[in-house]
């Protein structure tokens, strides 16, 4: 990788010759204008192959990198891998201290030592209720607690027209309301909102009471106790951001602990006070770890602090039960993918055509602990402004064939996002395609009822919900994902190049247009 050549183009050239014409009257010069070559990008594109592929994941999915594990020594070695390979290109650091890193405050949960009282009726940990955040050490003393029904804010229905929370015990339930047709209020249909999806609920339900500055919240949500459960009611080692402004108490507690503050909750709808004396003890048992996003940046020309940002996840499983998850499609083909795109911008530049936008190359870090690094990157510590970001290009598993497409000779890319948020990018993305690499497109997982909900998995999503348009290349799950038989001679290094000059070609076109792409469908 890391080419030294300089790629030598006639694009834009124009010379002048004299011409004479000798007689006995007049001597005439003359000017002749040389009309210029339309840029070749597949110059730069052609830069990208397979072979350079296949060196870089040879090094990157190795063993030596002891399968990435977030904050492991071996993801230390990835991030320093991905750093000399940027200082190599001479593609300098994003953040303006010259560091390649983006230090991402990260810990290892515990099991909190919590207990709660309500009319001095103790609640057990695990049994009655299950901590959802990492708060640091803290007691509550309260005498009632805010019924907030659904615990919705929207345009079409408010939970808290009526109630002020701020620094109170707030009690909240699944589920949205409907009209006497048995239509979901917020959508006038049939179909339910985002307030009833299982991810999307959760979280928003969450923030908007985090925001109304709730102290603590006791969310009744039957359908996912028992996963709670699982996921947080043992030291298993979760990894979260560690949120030092986080000072709001998350539960979510079962239905006799529900029922025992609100007998009506199942039925009752309009907020209330419930006079009722609760006590709370919270003690935090986590591990601070560290770990980092890798970011670099070709400025552009023109439009310098417009960002196109091409993002992939530089982690993977790390090692269990002594066995390597070297992860070479998840997301190895994706990290490397990176790489030869930014080689390929730098190629360009070198040669006087350098993006007139910026493109930012970003590696982020905890996706298979949930998105940690692109959240942390969009909700707390964005490099370059949110409302100067064009687009996301996320590459998150590229190099192999799923079993839908085993019959056919590998030529498809599923893409996931496109045309969420903005219809030009689709079109554009539509169009690059179809001049350069004529990929067969598969939108199945881009559906909004797509069981997998691949949209909401992967390090784009942290982009989209801010209203920023994404696209997610993806070449599908196999029977090696995330186990440790995803290694490097299973990729399909032929495919992966063509997908990653598509995306290329992509990115070129989003940062060399005239105009900014129209985000024409923003979420609220």
């Amino acid at each position: 990788m890391k080419k030294a050549l300089l790629i030598i183009l006639s694009a834009g050239l124009v010379f002048a010759c004299g011409t004479q014409k000798n007689d006995t009257t007049s001597q005439t010069n003359t000017t002749v204008a040389v009309t210029p070559k339309p840029l070749d990008v597949s110059v730069y594109a052609e830069t990208i192959t397979s072979d350079e592929l296949k060196e870089d994941l040879y090094i990157y999915a190795s063993d030596e990198f002891e399968g990435r594990g977030t904050g492991d020594e071996g993801q230390k070695k990835a991030v320093k891998f991905l750093k000399d390979q940027y200082i190599a290109m001479d593609i300098p650091a994003a953040q303006s201290n010259n560091d390649y890193f983006q230090n991402v405050p990260l810990e290892k949960l515990g099991v909190p030592e919590v207990s709660i009282s309500a009319n001095d009726k103790a609640y057990t940990n695990i049994e009655d209720f299950v901590s959802i955040t990492s708060v640091q050490d803290g007691n509550l003393n309260a005498s009632e607690i805010v019924f907030a029904g659904y615990g919705i804010e929207d345009d079409k229905y408010s939970s808290y027209a009526d109630i002020d929370i701020k620094g109170k015990v707030v009690l909240i339930k699944s589920g949205e309301p409907k009209d006497d047709n048995g239509n979901y209020i917020i959508t006038g249909t049939t179909e339910a909102s985002k307030w009833s999806n299982l991810r999307q609920a959760f979280a928003s339900k969450r923030d908007v009471a985090k925001e109304k500055g709730a102290k603590a919240v006791l969310v009744y949500y039957p359908e996912i106790y028992d996963m709670a459960v699982t996921r947080y009611g043992s030291a298993r080692g979760s990894i979260t951001l560690k949120d030092n402004s986080e000072s709001m108490y998350y539960f979510v507690v079962n239905t006799d602990m529900a029922k025992n503050i609100l007998p009506t909750i199942e039925t009752e709808e309009k907020s209330q006070t419930i006079k009722i004396q609760l006590n709370l003890d919270y003690k935090n048992t986590s591990e601070e770890i560290s770990s980092e996003n890798v970011a670099a940046i070709i400025k552009g020309s023109e439009k310098p602090d417009e960002y196109i940002i091409i993002s992939a996840h530089l982690d993977h499983e790390g090692i269990k039960d002594g066995e390597i998850y070297n992860g070479a499609d998840d997301d190895g083909s994706g990290t490397v993918a990176l790489l030869e795109i930014a080689d390929a911008f730098k190629a360009a530049a070198r040669n006087g055509h350098g993006p007139k936008r910026s493109i930012v190359f970003l590696h982020v870090t905890g996706e298979e602990k949930g998105l940690l690094g692109s959240r942390y990157y969009s909700d707390f510590d964005p490099i370059f402004p949110l409302a100067n970001t064009v687009a996301d290009l996320n590459i998150d598993m590229i190099g192999r064939i799923d079993p839908k497409h085993e019959d056919g000779d590998g030529n498809y890319l599923y893409l996931i996002g496109s045309d969420k948020l903005s219809s030009e990018l689709h079109t554009i993305s539509e169009n690059v395609n179809n001049k350069y690499t004529n990929i067969v497109f598969d939108y199945e997982y881009n559906e909004d009822d797509d069981p997998n909900r691949f949209y909401y998995r992967s390090d784009h999503y942290n982009f989209a919900k801010n209203n920023i348009p994404v696209i997610f290349y993806f070449s599908g799950t196999h029977a090696d994902y995330h186990k440790p038989t995803d290694t490097v001679e299973k990729i399909r290094y032929d495919l992966l190049e063509n997908r990653t000059r598509l995306i290329f070609y992509t990115a070129w076109e989003l940062a060399n247009r005239d105009k900014r792409i129209v985000v024409d469908k923003a979420t609220e």
